[in-house]
Protein backbone atom coordinates (compact mmCIF):
# COMPACT_ATOMS: atom_id res chain seq x y z
CA UNK A 1 0.00 0.00 0.00
CA UNK A 2 1.00 3.40 -0.89
CA UNK A 3 3.10 4.75 2.10
CA UNK A 4 1.43 8.25 2.41
CA UNK A 5 -1.97 6.22 2.78
CA UNK A 6 0.08 4.03 5.54
CA UNK A 7 1.22 7.23 7.43
CA UNK A 8 -2.64 8.73 7.52
CA UNK A 9 -3.99 5.36 9.15
CA UNK A 10 -1.32 4.88 11.11
CA UNK A 11 -1.94 8.09 13.06
CA UNK A 12 -3.15 7.23 16.61
CA UNK A 13 -6.65 8.38 17.53
CA UNK A 14 -8.31 9.76 20.66
CA UNK A 15 -9.49 6.85 21.44
CA UNK A 16 -5.65 4.79 21.23
CA UNK A 17 -4.26 7.60 22.80
CA UNK A 18 -6.73 7.12 25.73
CA UNK A 19 -5.94 3.71 26.06
CA UNK A 20 -2.37 4.23 25.84
CA UNK A 21 -3.02 6.26 28.79
CA UNK A 22 -3.84 4.23 31.14
CA UNK A 23 -7.70 3.60 30.34
CA UNK A 24 -8.20 -0.37 30.66
CA UNK A 25 -11.47 -0.42 27.71
CA UNK A 26 -12.88 0.62 24.69
CA UNK A 27 -15.17 3.88 24.29
CA UNK A 28 -18.41 2.20 24.46
CA UNK A 29 -20.21 5.17 23.31
CA UNK A 30 -18.57 5.23 19.55
CA UNK A 31 -19.94 1.75 19.34
CA UNK A 32 -23.03 1.17 21.30
CA UNK A 33 -26.62 2.31 21.84
CA UNK A 34 -26.65 1.07 25.24
CA UNK A 35 -24.16 1.82 28.39
CA UNK A 36 -24.85 -1.97 29.35
CA UNK A 37 -22.39 -3.86 31.01
CA UNK A 38 -20.26 -5.81 28.53
CA UNK A 39 -21.69 -9.27 27.47
CA UNK A 40 -22.07 -11.45 24.61
CA UNK A 41 -25.07 -10.24 23.53
CA UNK A 42 -23.24 -7.08 22.85
CA UNK A 43 -24.33 -5.63 19.02
CA UNK A 44 -22.52 -2.39 17.99
CA UNK A 45 -24.97 0.04 16.63
CA UNK A 46 -24.66 1.15 12.80
CA UNK A 47 -26.59 4.08 13.78
CA UNK A 48 -23.01 5.01 15.67
CA UNK A 49 -21.07 4.34 13.37
CA UNK A 50 -22.71 4.98 10.29
CA UNK A 51 -24.40 8.46 10.75
CA UNK A 52 -26.25 10.74 8.46
CA UNK A 53 -27.80 8.24 6.70
CA UNK A 54 -25.15 6.74 5.24
CA UNK A 55 -24.37 2.95 4.21
CA UNK A 56 -20.94 2.84 4.11
CA UNK A 57 -18.05 4.57 5.98
CA UNK A 58 -14.86 3.16 7.17
CA UNK A 59 -12.60 3.97 10.85
CA UNK A 60 -9.38 2.71 11.28
CA UNK A 61 -9.48 -0.45 13.48
CA UNK A 62 -8.41 0.18 17.15
CA UNK A 63 -5.37 -0.75 18.40
CA UNK A 64 -3.71 -1.42 21.90
CA UNK A 65 -6.47 -2.93 23.38
CA UNK A 66 -8.76 -6.32 23.10
CA UNK A 67 -12.27 -5.66 21.61
CA UNK A 68 -14.31 -7.84 23.63
CA UNK A 69 -17.26 -10.00 22.29
CA UNK A 70 -19.79 -8.35 20.04
CA UNK A 71 -21.93 -8.44 16.94
CA UNK A 72 -23.46 -5.80 14.71
CA UNK A 73 -26.31 -5.02 13.00
CA UNK A 74 -24.66 -4.53 9.48
CA UNK A 75 -21.78 -5.90 7.37
CA UNK A 76 -18.48 -5.43 8.41
CA UNK A 77 -15.39 -5.18 5.75
CA UNK A 78 -11.89 -5.42 7.11
CA UNK A 79 -8.83 -4.63 5.01
CA UNK A 80 -5.38 -5.44 6.44
CA UNK A 81 -3.03 -2.43 5.42
CA UNK A 82 0.08 -3.71 7.14
CA UNK A 83 0.89 -6.35 9.29
CA UNK A 84 -1.49 -8.77 11.07
CA UNK A 85 -4.54 -8.71 13.46
CA UNK A 86 -6.50 -11.94 15.02
CA UNK A 87 -9.68 -12.23 15.65
CA UNK A 88 -12.36 -15.19 17.03
CA UNK A 89 -15.46 -15.57 14.77
CA UNK A 90 -18.00 -17.74 16.11
CA UNK A 91 -15.74 -19.39 17.94
CA UNK A 92 -13.01 -20.13 15.54
CA UNK A 93 -9.19 -18.28 15.57
CA UNK A 94 -8.32 -16.53 12.51
CA UNK A 95 -5.37 -14.40 11.72
CA UNK A 96 -5.69 -11.61 8.86
CA UNK A 97 -2.77 -11.04 7.09
CA UNK A 98 -1.72 -8.00 5.23
CA UNK A 99 -3.78 -7.47 2.19
CA UNK A 100 -6.18 -10.17 2.94
CA UNK A 101 -10.01 -9.10 3.61
CA UNK A 102 -12.99 -10.28 6.09
CA UNK A 103 -16.30 -10.25 5.52
CA UNK A 104 -18.47 -10.80 8.72
CA UNK A 105 -22.38 -10.83 8.40
CA UNK A 106 -24.73 -9.16 10.98
CA UNK A 107 -25.15 -12.96 13.04
CA UNK A 108 -21.28 -13.13 13.59
CA UNK A 109 -19.60 -13.30 16.69
CA UNK A 110 -16.26 -11.44 16.87
CA UNK A 111 -13.45 -10.59 19.16
CA UNK A 112 -10.46 -9.08 18.63
CA UNK A 113 -6.92 -9.71 20.36
CA UNK A 114 -5.01 -6.46 20.53
CA UNK A 115 -2.87 -4.82 17.90
CA UNK A 116 0.45 -3.32 17.88
CA UNK A 117 1.02 -0.09 16.31
CA UNK A 118 2.34 -1.54 13.12
CA UNK A 119 -0.95 -3.33 13.14
CA UNK A 120 -2.76 -0.95 10.50
CA UNK A 121 -6.34 -2.44 9.53
CA UNK A 122 -9.41 -0.75 8.06
CA UNK A 123 -13.34 -1.51 9.27
CA UNK A 124 -15.79 -0.61 6.29
CA UNK A 125 -19.41 -0.77 7.91
CA UNK A 126 -21.52 -1.23 5.28
CA UNK A 127 -25.67 -1.60 5.41
CA UNK A 128 -26.52 -4.25 3.21
CA UNK A 129 -28.80 -2.44 0.76
CA UNK A 130 -25.16 -0.45 -0.22
CA UNK A 131 -24.20 -4.16 -2.15
CA UNK A 132 -27.29 -3.74 -4.67
CA UNK A 133 -25.29 -1.72 -7.12
CA UNK A 134 -22.61 -3.65 -6.64
CA UNK A 135 -24.01 -7.07 -7.69
CA UNK A 136 -25.97 -5.12 -10.10
CA UNK A 137 -23.08 -4.74 -12.10
CA UNK A 138 -22.72 -8.91 -12.43
CA UNK A 139 -26.50 -9.59 -13.01
CA UNK A 140 -26.03 -9.61 -16.90
CA UNK A 141 -23.76 -13.16 -16.02
CA UNK A 142 -24.82 -16.58 -15.02
CA UNK A 143 -23.15 -15.89 -11.70
CA UNK A 144 -24.29 -18.46 -8.87
CA UNK A 145 -21.32 -17.78 -6.83
CA UNK A 146 -22.50 -13.71 -6.61
CA UNK A 147 -25.70 -14.98 -5.17
CA UNK A 148 -24.16 -17.11 -2.49
CA UNK A 149 -21.94 -14.67 -1.70
CA UNK A 150 -25.27 -12.36 -1.24
CA UNK A 151 -26.96 -14.89 1.12
CA UNK A 152 -23.64 -15.32 3.04
CA UNK A 153 -22.97 -11.78 3.34
CA UNK A 154 -27.31 -10.80 4.16
CA UNK A 155 -28.96 -14.24 5.18
CA UNK A 156 -29.99 -15.32 8.90
CA UNK A 157 -29.36 -19.03 10.06
CA UNK A 158 -27.01 -19.68 7.04
CA UNK A 159 -24.44 -21.52 9.10
CA UNK A 160 -21.18 -19.50 8.64
CA UNK A 161 -21.20 -15.99 8.93
CA UNK A 162 -17.90 -15.01 7.59
CA UNK A 163 -15.89 -15.12 4.19
CA UNK A 164 -12.06 -14.66 4.53
CA UNK A 165 -10.12 -13.91 1.09
CA UNK A 166 -6.29 -14.57 1.50
CA UNK A 167 -5.68 -11.92 -1.73
CA UNK A 168 -2.52 -10.34 -0.71
CA UNK A 169 -0.81 -11.91 -3.87
CA UNK A 170 -2.90 -10.57 -6.53
CA UNK A 171 -2.34 -7.15 -7.57
CA UNK A 172 -5.49 -5.96 -9.11
CA UNK A 173 -7.83 -6.32 -5.80
CA UNK A 174 -4.92 -4.25 -4.30
CA UNK A 175 -5.54 -1.64 -6.32
CA UNK A 176 -9.02 -1.66 -5.90
CA UNK A 177 -8.72 -1.40 -2.28
CA UNK A 178 -6.12 1.40 -2.30
CA UNK A 179 -8.80 2.91 -4.89
CA UNK A 180 -11.39 2.73 -2.51
CA UNK A 181 -9.78 3.63 0.55
CA UNK A 182 -8.40 7.01 -1.30
CA UNK A 183 -11.72 7.82 -2.55
CA UNK A 184 -13.08 7.45 1.06
CA UNK A 185 -10.76 10.14 2.28
CA UNK A 186 -10.68 12.11 -0.60
CA UNK A 187 -13.94 14.79 0.03
CA UNK A 188 -12.91 14.89 4.10
CA UNK A 189 -11.21 17.59 6.00
CA UNK A 190 -7.05 18.88 5.20
CA UNK A 191 -4.24 16.70 7.00
CA UNK A 192 -1.99 18.89 8.91
CA UNK A 193 -0.76 19.55 12.13
CA UNK A 194 -2.11 17.25 15.01
CA UNK A 195 -4.56 15.59 13.28
CA UNK A 196 -8.09 15.34 14.21
CA UNK A 197 -9.46 11.69 14.05
CA UNK A 198 -12.63 12.60 14.14
CA UNK A 199 -12.48 14.78 11.04
CA UNK A 200 -10.24 12.54 9.23
CA UNK A 201 -12.17 9.27 9.65
CA UNK A 202 -16.10 11.11 9.74
CA UNK A 203 -17.42 11.65 6.27
CA UNK A 204 -17.72 15.61 5.65
CA UNK A 205 -19.96 15.21 2.69
CA UNK A 206 -22.90 12.87 1.19
CA UNK A 207 -21.72 13.81 -2.20
CA UNK A 208 -23.78 11.12 -4.37
CA UNK A 209 -21.38 11.05 -7.43
CA UNK A 210 -18.79 9.98 -4.50
CA UNK A 211 -21.59 7.84 -3.23
CA UNK A 212 -21.75 5.98 -6.71
CA UNK A 213 -18.27 5.38 -6.84
CA UNK A 214 -17.75 3.29 -3.91
CA UNK A 215 -20.54 1.44 -4.65
CA UNK A 216 -19.26 0.49 -8.15
CA UNK A 217 -15.63 -0.26 -6.99
CA UNK A 218 -17.02 -2.68 -4.14
CA UNK A 219 -18.87 -4.15 -7.39
CA UNK A 220 -15.29 -4.09 -9.27
CA UNK A 221 -13.63 -5.53 -6.22
CA UNK A 222 -16.29 -8.87 -6.56
CA UNK A 223 -15.75 -8.92 -10.07
CA UNK A 224 -12.10 -9.59 -9.30
CA UNK A 225 -13.01 -11.90 -6.20
CA UNK A 226 -15.05 -14.05 -8.29
CA UNK A 227 -12.08 -15.08 -10.79
CA UNK A 228 -10.04 -16.03 -7.42
CA UNK A 229 -12.62 -18.63 -5.90
CA UNK A 230 -9.32 -20.55 -4.37
CA UNK A 231 -8.83 -17.50 -1.93
CA UNK A 232 -12.17 -18.17 0.02
CA UNK A 233 -11.97 -19.34 3.55
CA UNK A 234 -14.98 -20.15 4.89
CA UNK A 235 -16.40 -20.45 8.23
CA UNK A 236 -15.86 -24.68 9.66
CA UNK A 237 -18.90 -24.45 11.27
CA UNK A 238 -20.93 -24.49 7.68
CA UNK A 239 -20.79 -27.72 6.36
CA UNK A 240 -23.16 -25.88 3.22
CA UNK A 241 -21.17 -23.33 2.66
CA UNK A 242 -17.59 -25.49 2.74
CA UNK A 243 -19.43 -28.21 0.27
CA UNK A 244 -20.52 -24.75 -1.77
CA UNK A 245 -17.37 -23.55 -2.39
CA UNK A 246 -15.64 -26.76 -3.35
CA UNK A 247 -18.18 -27.53 -6.13
CA UNK A 248 -17.98 -23.77 -7.43
CA UNK A 249 -14.56 -24.30 -7.45
CA UNK A 250 -14.86 -27.88 -9.15
CA UNK A 251 -16.89 -26.65 -11.77
CA UNK A 252 -14.80 -23.91 -12.35
CA UNK A 253 -11.49 -25.48 -12.58
CA UNK A 254 -12.71 -28.89 -14.01
CA UNK A 255 -15.96 -27.94 -16.60
CA UNK A 256 -14.95 -29.42 -19.09
CA UNK A 257 -14.75 -33.01 -17.70
CA UNK A 258 -17.12 -31.95 -14.50
CA UNK A 259 -19.61 -34.33 -13.01
CA UNK A 260 -21.56 -35.11 -9.67
CA UNK A 261 -20.65 -38.54 -9.54
CA UNK A 262 -16.88 -37.40 -9.86
CA UNK A 263 -17.14 -34.70 -7.05
CA UNK A 264 -19.28 -37.30 -4.89
CA UNK A 265 -16.23 -39.84 -4.76
CA UNK A 266 -13.91 -37.10 -4.16
CA UNK A 267 -15.30 -35.79 -1.55
CA UNK A 268 -17.11 -39.16 -0.14
CA UNK A 269 -20.13 -37.64 -0.07
CA UNK A 270 -23.46 -38.97 -0.91
CA UNK A 271 -24.86 -37.95 -4.41
CA UNK A 272 -27.92 -37.68 -3.53
CA UNK A 273 -27.58 -35.33 -0.30
CA UNK A 274 -25.00 -33.13 -2.59
CA UNK A 275 -27.73 -33.00 -5.28
CA UNK A 276 -29.83 -31.58 -1.94
CA UNK A 277 -27.60 -29.07 -0.86
CA UNK A 278 -26.80 -27.89 -4.41
CA UNK A 279 -30.68 -26.80 -4.75
CA UNK A 280 -31.73 -25.78 -1.57
CA UNK A 281 -28.12 -23.23 -1.69
CA UNK A 282 -28.30 -22.18 -5.08
CA UNK A 283 -32.10 -23.18 -6.72
CA UNK A 284 -30.30 -25.18 -9.33
CA UNK A 285 -29.01 -28.33 -9.93
CA UNK A 286 -25.32 -29.53 -10.60
CA UNK A 287 -26.27 -30.01 -14.12
CA UNK A 288 -27.89 -26.13 -14.66
CA UNK A 289 -24.61 -24.92 -12.83
CA UNK A 290 -21.86 -26.53 -15.02
CA UNK A 291 -24.04 -25.70 -17.70
CA UNK A 292 -24.05 -21.75 -17.32
CA UNK A 293 -20.10 -22.32 -16.48
CA UNK A 294 -19.88 -23.83 -19.88
CA UNK A 295 -21.97 -21.43 -21.63
CA UNK A 296 -20.27 -18.59 -20.02
CA UNK A 297 -16.67 -19.81 -20.95
CA UNK A 298 -17.79 -20.62 -24.86
CA UNK A 299 -19.03 -17.06 -24.84
CA UNK A 300 -15.87 -15.74 -23.69
CA UNK A 301 -13.94 -17.78 -26.65
CA UNK A 302 -16.03 -16.30 -28.65
CA UNK A 303 -15.37 -12.93 -28.05
CA UNK A 304 -11.96 -13.79 -27.63
CA UNK A 305 -10.23 -16.27 -29.72
CA UNK A 306 -10.40 -17.16 -33.20
CA UNK A 307 -11.21 -20.54 -32.29
CA UNK A 308 -13.35 -22.50 -34.53
CA UNK A 309 -16.90 -22.57 -32.99
CA UNK A 310 -16.66 -27.07 -33.74
CA UNK A 311 -13.69 -26.77 -31.52
CA UNK A 312 -14.65 -24.72 -28.39
CA UNK A 313 -17.84 -27.04 -28.07
CA UNK A 314 -15.36 -29.77 -27.33
CA UNK A 315 -12.87 -27.44 -25.53
CA UNK A 316 -16.09 -26.60 -23.17
CA UNK A 317 -17.57 -30.34 -23.12
CA UNK A 318 -19.55 -30.46 -25.25
CA UNK A 319 -18.37 -33.44 -27.95
CA UNK A 320 -21.93 -32.92 -30.10
CA UNK A 321 -21.47 -29.55 -31.65
CA UNK A 322 -25.60 -29.88 -32.64
CA UNK A 323 -26.42 -29.95 -29.31
CA UNK A 324 -23.81 -27.16 -28.40
CA UNK A 325 -25.42 -24.97 -31.00
CA UNK A 326 -29.18 -25.77 -29.24
CA UNK A 327 -28.29 -25.38 -25.87
CA UNK A 328 -26.68 -22.40 -26.69
CA UNK A 329 -29.52 -20.08 -28.64
CA UNK A 330 -31.35 -21.75 -26.42
CA UNK A 331 -29.72 -19.83 -23.37
CA UNK A 332 -28.72 -16.74 -25.39
CA UNK A 333 -31.24 -16.44 -28.27
CA UNK A 334 -28.75 -16.79 -31.10
CA UNK A 335 -26.09 -18.91 -32.89
CA UNK A 336 -22.13 -19.41 -31.13
CA UNK A 337 -21.62 -17.64 -35.28
CA UNK A 338 -23.81 -14.72 -34.61
CA UNK A 339 -22.54 -14.01 -31.37
CA UNK A 340 -19.33 -13.89 -32.68
CA UNK A 341 -19.70 -11.38 -35.04
CA UNK A 342 -21.76 -8.98 -32.46
CA UNK A 343 -19.64 -9.26 -30.05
Amino acid sequence: MNQKLIDILSVVTDEEQAILDGKPTINRELYYSSEKKVNTDDEIDSARVLQDGKLIDMRPHVRFIHFPLHTHNYVEFIYMCQGETVHIIDGQRITLKQGDLLFMNQHAKQEILPAGENDIAINFMILPEFFNTAFSMLEHEENPLKNFLVSCLTKKDIGGNFLYFHVSDIPQIQNIMENLVWNMLQERKPISGNLDQDLLFKAQSDNSNNKTINQVTMGLLFLNLLQHTDTISVSRKSFEQNIMFRIFRYIDEEYKDASLSAFSKTTKEDEYVLSRIIKRNTGSTFKELLQAKRMSKACELLKTTDIAIADISVLIGYDNTSFFHRLFRRTYGCSPRDYRINS
